[in-house]
């Protein structure tokens, strides 16, 4: 989804860093052979995800929503020297794919895969972390933005996907539409909660970036 017009959004990607060519390959691989290839992060956002993960330069990452593992590369690019990428995804068919691009990657032995539901996982992970994308079912982001608050080091990044869900946020709401409704309540609570200060960025679908005081 794109919100800016189409001329602009050119111009931006055009002057933003371009898609490596290993993130090229997974992209066209992903839509040639998964499904809802729309999921993927893209080539402009992944530079986003590269560059604040870079800037941030975690120790420990968590992923909510590992699909093919493009945006798990992305970032992974700004892992610090001994530094981790923990990403779970409840999937286990992209297995495959996810580990052939992990391998060519460079970051094979920083990066964790666990397969199954992200709220039965988080709790048993005895990490705490410097950044979390979370980019899964979105009638759970409120369950997992409470479950990693208090996994988070202070100062440490919570990067939120889709949180304007194709303008849905400010259409009327359909009562049997799950997903915006908890979108709705997620954002709200991003910006209202004490333990964490937040953007909205209008990239794509929308990134939320809120920072843990």
């Amino acid at each position: 989804m794109h919100f800016l017009p189409e001329k602009i959004d050119d111009y931006i990607v055009e002057h933003s860093q371009q898609e490596p060519q290993l993130l090229q390959e997974l992209n066209r691989e992903t839509w040639q052979k998964v499904l809802n290839p729309r999921m993927l992060s893209g080539a402009f956002q992944g530079r986003v995800l590269a560059m604040i993960s870079k800037l941030v330069h975690p120790k420990t990452i968590l992923e909510i929503g590992t699909y093919t593992g493009y945006s798990a590369i992305c970032l992974a690019e700004g892992l610090s020297k001994n530094g981790k990428i923990i990403t779970l995804d409840k999937n286990e068919e992209l297995e495959t794919l996810q580990n052939k691009y992990f391998e060519k990657s460079g970051y094979r032995d920083q990066i964790v895969q666990k397969v199954g539901n992200a709220l039965d996982i988080i709790p048993e992970i005895n990490e705490t972390f410097d950044l979390v994308f979370i980019d899964a079912d979105k009638s759970n982001y409120v369950n997992y933005f409470h479950q990693i608050i208090d996994k988070m080091n202070s100062g440490g990044i919570i990067l939120s996907d889709n949180v304007l869900w194709s303008g849905k946020i400010v259409e009327p709401l359909d009562a049997k539409d799950k997903d915006t409704k908890v979108l709705l309540e997620y954002n709200k609570l991003l910006n209202t909660d004490k333990r964490v200060e937040t953007v909205l960025l209008p990239i794509r679908d929308g990134l939320t970036v809120s920072r843990v005081i």
